[in-house]
Parts: C-alpha cells; sequence; structure tokens
C-alpha cells in the first residue's frame, strides 16, 4: 500500500534549488529531449530484453551494456570483478559522489524465449519490464547530460548491476558498494511508476534445510527416524509462529523434497525457507526462533525412536539469501528531493512501503538511497505474460532525471543536496 502525503514538508533549501531548476533553460532541453527520445529508448528496451540473463550468466546483456555506455562517452567505462558494468559523469567538483543503476539480470533461465511481441501498443515479452525498461530509461538519461549541455557539480557514477533477482542475492550491488566507499548516494531504476518513491528495504533470509537420517524398511525397520518425519515436524511448528504484524514479517516454507518411495523410511528431506521483515530486529527475532525449530525438530524424531547422535536424523541449515532491511526517515533529505523532483513533473508523489531492491543494500549501511519508477506500464513481473505500455513513458526518465540534479548539483548553478559523510 501507498500512502500520499498532504501535508509533506519540503526544507526551504529543496524548494529554492528546485526554483532554480524550473526556470533553467538547459534544464527544459534535457526534459525536452527524454520525451523526444521515447521511441530509442523504447527500441534500446526490446534490445536488452531479448538478450537473455539470468542471475550468474548476465555476461551477454552486460556486454552490450557496456558497449552503449562507452559510445555515451562516460569516463571510465569498466566491467568489476563480480560482473557490474559502469561509467562516471564527472563534476565540476569534487563532492558527494551519486550512483544510479538499473539490473543487469532478470529471473528467466537461458532457455526462455525472450522474443518480445506487440499488440495494440503493448509490448509482451519476460523481462520486457524487469528490469530491460529501467536500462534503457538509464541510457536516455545519460544522452540528455550530453544533449543538455548540463554538467553536475559533483560526479555521478551511471551502470547496471548483476544478481539482483532472486538467488543473485544483490551479490552486484553488495560488491560496489564494498568497493567504493566514495558513493554517498544510490538511485536504482526498477519498476515503472513516475510517482513512487521506495526508500525503504524489505530485508529477507533464505534458507535450503536438509534433514538426513538412516533410512530403512517401512516395515521392517519400523521405528527408525525419518528425515521426512523431522521435516513435518519442523513445518508444523513454524506454520504455528504469529510473526508481527508492524513491521510486517513474514515466513514461507516454499518447497518440500524427500523420500524415495511410499515403503521406504526417508533418509533425506529438503525444506526452502523464506523469512522477510521490514524491521531488522524482527527478522532476527524469527530467524532465531525458526532455527530453534529446526533443531528441535530432529531432536524430537529422535527422541521418539530412542536414536541419538549419529545413529539418528542430523540436519544441515545452508544459508541461501540475505538482503539486509533498509530504514530512513519519509523526511530523509533524498526523499524530500524525489518528492519536489516528482512535483515538478505536475505529478502527486506518493511515499510506498518497503520494497526488495538493490537499495536495501546502501540503506542498510547508512547510504541515503531509493528506487525510482523508470516510466511507461508494465505488469506480469516474472511471469512468461510480462507486458510494459510505454503510454507517456518518458515521465519516468524526467523524474529520475530531476531527482539527480538535484542530489548531485548543476555546476556554477545549484550545490549537491546529497549530504556528504
Amino acid at each position: 500500500m501507498s500512502k500520499a502525503k498532504n501535508a509533506y514538508q519540503i526544507d526551504k533549501e529543496i524548494e529554492t534549488v528546485y526554483s532554480h531548476l524550473s526556470s533553467h533553460p538547459d534544464v527544459k532541453k534535457g526534459l525536452a529531449y527524454l520525451e523526444a527520445d521515447q521511441t530509442n529508448t523504447l527500441h534500446e528496451q526490446i534490445e536488452l530484453a531479448e538478450i537473455s540473463a539470468p542471475p550468474f550468466q548476465e555476461e551477454t546483456r552486460a556486454r552490450a551494456f557496456m558497449k552503449k555506455l562507452e559510445e555515451l562517452g562516460l569516463e571510465e567505462v569498466q566491467q568489476d570483478s563480480e560482473g557490474n558494468v559502469f561509467g562516471r559523469l564527472r563534476g565540476e567538483r569534487k563532492g558527494p559522489t551519486l550512483f544510479v543503476s538499473a539490473h543487469i539480470d532478470s529471473v528467466f533461465s537461458m532457455e526462455t524465449d525472450v522474443t518480445v511481441t506487440e499488440k495494440d501498443g503493448i509490448y509482451y515479452g519476460p523481462g520486457i519490464t524487469d528490469d530491460a525498461r529501467g536500462l534503457a530509461a538509464l541510457l536516455s538519461i545519460v544522452r540528455a547530460f550530453s544533449h543538455s549541455g548540463l554538467k553536475p557539480e559533483a560526479d555521478i557514477i551511471f551502470g547496471g548491476t548483476v544478481g539482483e533477482e532472486g538467488p543473485g542475492d544483490l551479490r552486484g550491488v553488495k560488491a560496489f558498494f564494498n568497493e567504493h566507499p566514495e558513493v554517498e548516494g544510490f538511485i536504482s531504476i526498477d519498476a515503472v511508476s513516475p510517482t513512487a518513491i521506495v526508500y525503504k528495504g524489505t530485508g529477507s533470509y533464505r534458507y535450503e534445510i536438509t534433514y538426513t537420517g538412516p533410512g530403512g524398511h517401512s516395515f521392517g525397520a519400523f521405528g527408525t527416524p525419518s528425515a521426512v518425519h523431522a521435516a513435518g515436524r519442523a513445518i508444523s511448528a513454524i506454520s504455528d509462529l504469529n510473526p508481527p504484524v508492524d513491521p510486517k514479517t513474514t515466513f514461507n516454507v516454499g518447497v518440500v523434497q524427500g523420500g524415495t518411495i511410499p515403503t521406504a523410511i526417508a533418509e533425506e528431506a529438503k525444506l526452502y525457507i523464506d523469512i522477510r521483515s521490514n524491521g531488522k530486529k524482527e527478522l532476527d527475532q524469527l530467524d532465531s526462533r525458526i532455527q530453534v525449530i529446526l533443531q528441535e525438530a530432529a531432536e524430537m524424531e529422535n527422541r521418539k525412536t530412542g536414536q541419538y547422535g549419529d545413529a539418528g536424523i542430523r540436519v544441515d541449515i545452508n544459508k541461501l539469501g540475505d538482503r539486509p532491511v533498509g530504514v530512513q526517515d519519509d523526511q530523509a533529505r533524498v526523499v524530500q528531493t524525489a518528492w519536489a523532483a516528482t512535483e515538478q513533473l505536475g505529478l502527486v508523489p506518493t511515499l510506498e512501503d518497503a520494497l526488495s531492491t538493490d537499495a536495501n543494500l546502501p540503506i542498510s549501511i547508512g547510504v541515503p538511497a531509493l528506487t525510482l519508477g523508470a516510466g511507461g506500464d508494465g505488469g506480469g513481473y516474472h511471469s512468461l505474460d510480462e507486458w510494459f505500455d510505454p503510454t507517456n513513458a518518458h515521465l519516468g526518465p524526467q523524474r529520475v532525471f530531476l531527482t539527480i540534479l538535484g542530489l548531485s548539483g548543476i555546476a556554477k548553478t545549484t550545490l549537491p543536496l546529497l549530504p556528504e559523510k
């Protein structure tokens, strides 16, 4: 659920900056360019969407995106050891560096047909919106800087991150911020809304749980502890938990695997568990309780059958994912800046509830960060029926462009609103 702030307060400094931006001829030129560039942006969006890029297999799309950054004239265009690609737009002076990115990966396997089709002005294809739209919008914004002649007051790094989706576990943005402590602000271009401001991140832990035991014949070895029975005990106990409603905290045993045939006591069973929360303390408390339940399930199965230690059920807990919780005040300067940029376009901004995006990581380490939409409309995310509607799609890049100008400043005109460490 989103919420509009009818009485949202903007600092006088931010109001003054956007008053200057509203009348700046080069800013107007950049905004006009972004609207005129949308046919080209859509073509690039389709081009990138039709390059398969599941997590850990993003290389082909990354190379294509990197080549486009080079052609746009950014400095120091490179690919890091994790696979992220990025380049720098130099500012007038040394100041707080802003990183603006979209994610290169999609959720679809290499075998998925990612051909994009069009019907009645709507474009269909796996990954056409998430996040091929973000990548294309970013390229259009870089072109707008070049076309308008605007130079930022402080450096901006434009790029694409790998591993944002599912099993990628934010590996790209984690690596980037580990290697770039000088970056003091972040914008992730993801989803489509030109009005929504995502400034909080839902944290999550994901686990593969494996129960193993001796197994045996269901009749002849009756009484031997069962891996499946232990897993069932764990599932039952987890399902009885009552996590907090506020901040929203959830759990899910999403996959259960185990056993071979009805006449065999199961030697192995696997569970895949997802735990999420909008609060760090609540996430960790739920995690700790589930850890105890997983161990107790093995012990209970062993006690029931009189088996202990190596002769009974053992449990292995393998952590597959760790997405940090991100919490910022709704009056944070970065949020106010995005709000003012949205209103500059005559749109009504909304502050969104927490989501899981690349912005989770920087927020969790104290770096001001946002996730802003790339424009247009979309649906069917993470499905073969994903679609994109380009109607008024220019509003997304325009809003991000204005937010960047506020945070990074315009050379010899406005100072960066992004606070320095």
